[in-house]
């Protein structure tokens, strides 16, 4: 399992939601924040809005998620984001108590 973070403009997020959706990829966090890269054009001391998506799914769909968060957060300008995968080492689902893959979705 591997946890994706994604962190994107705040105007590309109901399209990157619609795709993961569209993919059955569900379960989710997401929450408004502020951070800044290295683009130029912005004061260097100003924090920028972004959304941070945090997704947690089985290794083999890893790359579509990755996919489908570019082709649909890329603007191919500074400031379309950065995404992290990290590994994940369990997951359970609280209410049933199910580990590992079957947690997930």
């Amino acid at each position: 399992m591997k946890k994706i973070e994604a962190i994107i403009r705040e105007e590309e997020f109901d399209r990157v939601h619609k795709a993961l959706k569209q993919m059955g990829i569900v379960p989710m966090t997401a929450y408004p924040v502020k951070g800044r890269g290295v683009q130029g054009g912005v004061p260097p001391y100003e924090l920028m809005p972004k959304m941070k998506i945090e997704i947690v799914v089985k290794d083999e769909d890893v790359e579509k998620v990755v996919n489908a968060i570019i082709q649909n957060a890329k603007r191919g300008i500074p400031g379309d984001g950065k995404i992290f995968v990290l590994p994940v080492y369990e997951a359970i689902r609280i209410r049933t108590e199910e580990k590992g893959n079957e947690a997930l979705y």
